[in-house]
């Protein structure tokens, strides 16, 4: 199928918005053109501003570079909806001003969207709810989330006072490591020299961090996981094993079956639906999928070790 100049610049600009270095040859297969005509367009994105670096010989090619502005994004279907998507729950996080921002952006995008993409994402929404969270009232500033996120890479020390659970305030010096999310709540891992041990704060108890502007050799995290040495730190079971099924019945049907299960609804459909499910190991994950199974028949997708567990648990049912 022969594709316009216009239509095939905005698949260039797709694959070149990966980010990834693209070799001309590859760019000249994928879009079915010649290496001269890759050329030709890359010129023509290059004068509408979008900054593509180049480099020349055997093992040259293209890239994306980051440039002073922000030129027009191109999505594919898939990423469009997830964007939509994605949008839509940071809605709920815990940040302030995101919720505003994040709505704002969505508008934007799904008066974009084409009738058969807004239908998708009006699907998903309408058939997913979120169960509010108890929180206290605090969240965190955008501003304090970057200024935490830098420490971390640039590996130098903050000041912060510190709201512990009573109430009672401290001055804290620590080296941050690494920022950890939990539903909506977000914590910081970080050393602590005066105490001589690893602590865990939430942010949205920091307040008026600053950076010291001194800085600090690189410290190995307990574990060497962040999220593990958070989930300890707040007695939370992480849930180390997923699994994505194919369950044939309505989301409606399911809605009781899967309301006490760790689990995110990918797809809807008018007679299935596609869920991915968390467990902590894949003994409870095989017992969480037969108790789905009661309800309607299942078929596991992946992983392949949970189909051979689900296997052995219906021929020992059997056998009793």
């Amino acid at each position: 199928m022969r594709i316009d100049p216009t239509g095939r610049a905005l698949q260039l600009l797709s694959l070149l918005q990966t980010h990834r270095f693209w070799p001309c040859a590859e760019l000249a297969t994928r879009l079915g053109v010649t290496e001269r005509t890759v050329r030709r367009d890359l010129e023509r994105l290059r004068e509408l501003g979008y900054p593509v670096d180049s480099t020349s010989g055997k093992y040259g090619g293209y890239r994306l570079a980051t440039g002073t502005h922000l030129p027009p994004l191109v999505l594919d279907d898939e990423e469009a909806v997830a964007v939509s998507i994605g949008l839509r729950y940071a809605a709920e996080a815990a940040i302030s001003g995101m919720e505003e921002t994040s709505l704002r952006a969505l508008t934007k995008i799904e008066a974009l969207l084409p009738h058969r993409l807004r239908r998708r994402v009006s699907a998903l929404r309408s058939s997913v709810s979120s169960v509010p969270r108890e929180v206290d009232g605090d969240f965190i500033h955008p501003e304090a989330l970057s200024m935490f996120a830098a420490a971390c890479r640039d590996q130098e020390h903050m000041r912060f006072d510190y709201r512990r659970r009573d109430g009672e305030i401290s001055r804290r010096l620590v080296e941050p490591q690494k920022l950890v999310t939990v539903e909506r709540r977000w914590y910081l891992v970080a050393w602590e020299g005066h105490r001589g041990d690893w602590r865990t704060f939430r942010l949205d108890r920091i307040q008026a961090p600053q950076k010291v502007g001194s800085h600090f050799p690189p410290r190995g995290i307990p574990g060497g996981d962040a999220a593990d040495f958070v989930a300890s730190s707040i007695g939370l079971t992480r849930r180390h094993h997923d699994a994505k099924l194919v369950i044939h019945a309505t989301s409606a049907e399911l809605e009781e079956v899967l309301r006490w299960a760790d689990h995110t609804l990918i797809e809807v459909n008018a007679d299935h639906c596609v869920v991915q499910v968390r467990s902590e190991d894949i003994g409870r994950l095989a017992m969480r999928v037969a108790e789905i199974a009661l309800t309607a028949p299942v078929t596991v997708i992946e992983p392949v070790e949970l189909d051979d567990t689900m296997r052995r648990l219906a021929a020992h049912l059997t056998a009793r």
